[in-house]
């Protein structure tokens, strides 16, 4: 018999797949009474992960992401604890790329305590973080235009320059990541910046807590087999992370 968490990860994954999933086929699959299923998709409609519809569900309608102050905080330990996982994968003297994203903007405090690599980044708030550490780390702000709460440059200038570089690793904070269908960002010019780091790196590295595994959002920017590492939070389950791990991408968690 499952538990209701692991029922509720089941009627997650099922909806991934499908727009619209009834409450008869998830009381037959999950081997429970539809009063069951009732209580969890009530139970994962209040929590915003859902809409109910009459005999199922379907996945919400993501037409707008939360401003970047209010999705900054949200699963704020899990992105402190990939953070310093993720700062163990650079070797002394590499050269990286970081996307800009709340998870990205956790990271640059650990980064900020390393020496002797190159940065590049788009994110306005991670160099911020880095110059006022007094870090001895190479620096580069990448230019381009301001067109969005998130704190970073954009655009053709942004991707101009980002093309100038070729480094070993970059770090990327998706959206959504899906093993059969990819990787996402929620803003197309998100997804640019991400596509063309991942293009001009030696090595990928997704940070990526938990809830993201199995969703997709907008746009998408990568494939799974473009990914070298995915580094989550602890509580990933097995389920989640085995579809990535079948496809050759290799997991790091937080311990």
């Amino acid at each position: 018999m499952m538990w209701p968490k692991e029922r509720h990860q089941r009627i997650l994954s099922m909806l991934s797949g499908n727009q619209l999933v009834s409450a008869n086929d998830l009381a037959g699959l999950l081997e429970v009474s539809r009063e069951t299923v009732r209580r969890d998709l009530l139970e994962l409609d209040n929590k915003g992960l859902i809409d109910r519809v009459h005999g199922g569900a379907v996945l919400p309608n993501r037409g707008h992401e939360a401003p970047f102050e209010n999705r900054r905080d949200e699963q704020i330990r899990a992105k402190q604890g990939i953070a310093r996982k993720a700062v163990t994968l650079i070797p002394p003297g590499s050269s990286i790329f970081v996307d800009a994203g709340t998870t990205t903007t956790v990271f640059g405090q650990s980064l900020a305590k390393l020496s002797g690599i190159m940065l590049i980044t788009n994110s306005i708030e991670i160099a911020q973080t880095i110059k006022s550490s007094g870090s001895d780390i190479d620096l580069i702000l990448l230019g381009g235009q301001i067109v969005s709460d998130v704190p970073a440059t954009y655009g053709e200038l942004t991707l101009s320059e980002i093309r100038r570089f070729n480094v070993d690793l970059a770090f990327i904070g998706p959206v959504a990541v899906h093993a059969e269908e990819g990787m996402f960002s929620f803003a197309l010019k998100e997804a640019e910046i991400a596509r063309t780091m991942i293009s001009q790196a030696r090595q990928n590295v997704l940070l990526c807590d938990r809830t993201k595994f199995g969703t997709t959002s907008r746009v998408r920017f990568a494939k799974t087999r473009d990914i070298d590492y995915l580094v989550t939070d602890h509580l990933a389950k097995p389920d989640q992370i085995e579809p990535f791990t079948r496809a050759g991408v290799e997991i790091v968690t937080d311990k």
